[in-house]
């Protein structure tokens, strides 16, 4: 693997982390000038000390702009990626290494590229859900916020290829009309949800709005009123009705901000299938790898300036290319 991964942290034995976490995250952020970066999906305590909150597109943005030395990104390994990408000369921070993707793991580079090879004069459009090696394969990356988009800057007569994400790609082509190849990926969280129970939780409480994330299932995506990106749906909420009821169908740490903008509403978590079971389960809809990264992690993060991404400057130089066209597009 060409990336390589520092994870080594001082011993800890002799520090005791502050009983105000929060203030001491404050305190090592001014002294190391440093921003935090959170994804909506991490914990409503890390949301609450961030410097911005967004989703794959906003959070890109962000670290591409920033002027802070240091970059802590409290999301998975390749949003921590994608910044070293954008921000090469930073210091990238990922409070806990072992913060993965089932989606990303789903592409290996290796056979990623002999797909892409398997299909040649097609253009490569990647979700930023894909390590830095897979970037690097491609000629445009795009996230569920623009991936419509990125398609439709494509010639119509250019094949495209569409990874690695299965049900985002169907998503996408049918929403353009294009005839995607597409890698055979997909979330953990999301490919579970249940269309039976989030059915049954619809007839119980008419008149919600069934919000959906297009990582889910089409069986899924058709009981929606909304499909759109993590920030799509919390604009939906923003425009939506105060005291209205919101059925929410992806990762619920977006509930966080979304009982921000409307206090007075009332937020429904779509419960997910279990696999080989009958029934639902209210937990799985959790994405274990975005709750790595705990309070207490990001505090040792920055006292340590560890666990810290780096990346070959080669990898680094390939895998910004596609980043660079998408931002483009604006």
């Amino acid at each position: 693997m060409v990336a390589t991964l520092l994870a080594m942290l001082p011993v800890r034995a002799s520090v005791t982390p502050p009983v105000d976490l929060a203030a001491g995250i404050r305190d090592l952020k001014r002294e190391l000038n440093a921003v935090i970066l959170a994804h909506y999906y991490q914990e409503g305590d890390i949301q609450d000390v961030a410097d911005f909150i967004g989703d794959s597109l906003q959070l890109a943005r962000q670290a591409a702009q920033t002027s802070a030395d240091v970059i802590v990104f409290c999301g998975v390994h390749f949003m921590a990626e994608s910044a070293k990408i954008l921000s090469p000369h930073k210091q990238v921070l990922l409070p806990d290494l072992a913060a993965g993707c089932s989606l990303s793991e789903s592409a290996p580079a290796e056979a990623f590229a002999a797909f892409v090879a398997a299909h040649p004069g097609h253009q490569v459009v990647t979700y930023v859900n894909s390590s830095a090696a897979v970037k690097a394969l491609s000629d445009w990356c795009c996230t569920s916020s623009n991936a419509v988009a990125v398609v439709e800057a494509i010639p119509r007569d250019v094949p495209i290829i569409f990874a690695p994400d299965k049900y985002l790609g169907d998503w996408v082509a049918r929403k353009t009309g294009r005839d995607l190849v597409l890698w055979d990926g997909s979330c953990e969280v999301h490919e579970l949800f249940s269309a039976s129970a989030i059915a049954d939780l619809k007839a119980a409480h008419p008149g919600c709005t069934v919000l959906v994330h297009p990582e889910c299932p089409h069986a899924v995506r058709l009981l929606a009123d909304v499909v759109g990106s993590t920030k799509g749906l919390l604009d939906a909420v923003r425009r939506g009705d105060p005291l209205g009821t919101y059925l929410v169908v992806t990762e619920p740490g977006i509930i966080h901000q979304m009982r921000k903008v409307a206090p007075e509403a009332t937020f429904l978590m779509a419960p997910a299938a279990v696999r080989g079971q009958e029934g639902a389960c209210t937990s799985c809809n959790t994405c274990p790898h975005m709750r790595r990264n705990t309070l207490e992690k990001l505090w040792w993060s920055l006292r340590n300036r560890a666990p810290e991404i780096r990346l070959a400057p080669e990898l680094i130089a390939r895998a910004r290319l596609p980043i660079e066209r998408m931002l483009s597009l604006g």
